[in-house]
């Protein structure tokens, strides 16, 4: 059998989808948990001075956020396929009331993507006869819906959760190991600030961008929350003396 030289392996749509799902939330659960957690243990070790503090309030604000950041991921997951289907449910009822008013849409649909008045005509005609081809049409050309997607709230709900307390755990590491909080500042920040770089540096893995243009990215975007909460900190010692 000769080999298919147009088939390319490597191509992110020849390979399982499951990623797709979840990246977002992956993503988005590591970066918060680094630049929030990391925000928060250094206005706090700042201000305060205390390793017992520091410590606590990093597993307290990790446990917090991290149930906080998975259930709110379920809840808007469960929420937006909710939308969708009801969406899918009125368009379909429209069909089913209305079909010679959907077959002009559709016909308008078709040309505006730039299939010829003709053909539009004709495809209209034939899946005005069939309800499921003429809800997948305008659920794809005019809704902009994928109609049978399959959502996933708890899986994004569970990777979001662990996630962030993957990504939380990083900035709170060097004061596990160190005594004092305000000299392992800095080492908190360059660990959390090499954990951005490198989740930078991974989401290229499904883009076009090159490896160091996501990690700086990441890195730039990400590290500013760090310096509002080292602000923070360090006004409110100045300021209100504690």
């Amino acid at each position: 059998m000769a080999e298919d030289k147009h088939y390319n392996p490597t191509y992110l749509h020849h390979k399982k989808k499951g990623y797709g799902d979840t990246l977002r939330e992956l993503v988005f659960g590591m970066e918060d948990g680094m630049v929030s957690t990391m925000g928060a243990i250094t206005g706090i070790a700042v201000g305060s001075g205390d390793h017992f503090i520091v410590v606590l309030s990093g597993f307290v604000i990790i446990a917090v956020e991290s149930i906080s950041m998975g259930v709110g991921s379920y809840l808007s997951n469960k929420s937006e396929d909710e939308m969708e289907k009801r969406i899918l449910a009125e368009e379909q009822e429209e069909i089913l009331n209305t079909p010679k008013e959907e077959q002009e849409e559709l016909v308008e649909l078709l040309v505006t993507d730039g299939w010829s008045r003709a053909l539009s005509v004709r495809m209209a005609d034939e899946a005005v006869q069939k309800p499921a081809l003429m809800l997948r049409e305008m659920a794809y050309r005019e809704l902009h819906i994928i109609p049978h997607k399959e959502g996933h709230p708890i899986k994004n709900g569970l990777v979001m959760f662990g996630s962030y307390i993957a990504g939380g755990i990083v900035p709170l590491v060097p004061y596990l190991v160190f005594a004092n909080p305000v000299q392992t500042i800095p080492i908190s920040v360059g660990v959390t600030v090499l954990g951005l770089f490198i989740l930078g540096v991974y989401t290229t893995r499904f883009s076009l961008r090159t490896w160091w243009k996501g990690g700086l990215e990441m890195l730039v975007l990400a590290s500013l929350a760090g310096v509002v909460g080292y602000l923070v900190g360090h006004y409110a010692q100045v300021f209100f003396g504690i």
